[in-house]
């Protein structure tokens, strides 16, 4: 991707730009609010993981003192990052799933063919789509709250930042794995193969350190894994702390995978080319 194409073009105002940003990101709003088995499904998941899997696994794997936690904690308390960091996982790839639905109807010639950037436009599309991730993670916590798990008051709002960074990251991924699928067919068998590895090679569920005892190579392959960093970001965040390398890590895969992702659509240089306005040839 060159430079030019990612510098703004000119004879747009940031009017423009805010307009057209706020035109896509209240049509996935509408979307979200028109598609409420949507926002069920995306608490069902973790809270079937809180509420049963914790319950049996809680005296086999018991948590030990591991920053940032002070103190001995419940599993149920440890694994709440790695659930959040889930929702937004799962959301990346149900909104990836909404562009190839687009695509496939047409609808994303609309969005291609605008003079506006096309980064700018995909960069639109990725925030609405972490603004959902957001409020089904918030959601998701009023809900754990009265499970009693009460991170620091603070933590609510030290979380945001982090939430911001690896949902812009979780959905620019999906988006760049969308580029590459032909067909609405086609991806559920994709995503299974996303995001089940990325989710159980994880810090989701158990501490690295358990990892290691059991298997070296797959606790290596765990820190290599953006996802981890994701949860480790948002568990550290969650108790006003900072994990510098995880900051470092998600952000880096942010701006990587949103770059690689603007460069797939583009018809002309892209992987996967659909045709001139976004459409299969």
């Amino acid at each position: 991707m060159t430079t030019d194409a990612i510098k703004p073009r000119p004879g747009f105002s940031l009017t423009q730009y805010a307009v057209c940003m706020n035109g896509i990101v209240w049509r996935e709003g509408l979307r979200f609010l028109h598609q409420r088995e949507r926002f069920i499904s995306a608490l069902v998941r973790p809270l079937v993981w809180l509420f049963i899997f914790a319950a049996g696994f809680r005296q086999v794997l018991g948590i030990s003192i591991i920053p940032p936690y002070e103190t001995y904690i419940l599993y149920e308390v440890y694994i709440t990052p790695g659930l959040m960091a889930m929702i937004q996982l799962f959301n990346g790839m149900q909104s990836s799933l909404s562009m190839v639905y687009d695509r496939e109807m047409g609808n994303m010639r609309t969005l291609l063919v605008s003079p506006l950037p096309r980064w700018y436009l995909l960069f639109c599309k990725l925030l609405a789509g972490t603004a959902v991730s957001v409020l089904q993670v918030y959601a998701f916590l009023l809900v754990a709250w009265f499970w009693d798990i009460e991170p620091p008051h603070i933590g609510y709002l030290t979380v945001l930042p982090a939430l911001l960074l690896s949902g812009l990251m979780l959905g620019a991924l999906g988006m760049l794995i969308s580029s590459g699928i032909r067909q609405l067919e086609n991806f559920a068998g994709v995503m299974n193969f996303v995001i089940f590895p990325m989710f159980f090679a994880s810090s989701a569920l158990y501490p690295l350190w358990r990892v290691q005892e059991g298997s070296p190579v797959l606790a290596y392959l765990c820190q290599l894994n953006p996802f981890t960093h994701a949860v480790e970001l948002i568990r550290f965040a969650l108790y006003g702390r900072v994990n510098w390398v995880s900051l470092a890590v998600v952000g880096g895969c942010a701006v990587v995978f949103m770059i690689a992702a603007a460069v797939a659509y583009d018809p002309s240089r892209g992987i996967g080319r659909h045709g001139p306005a976004g459409g299969e040839t």
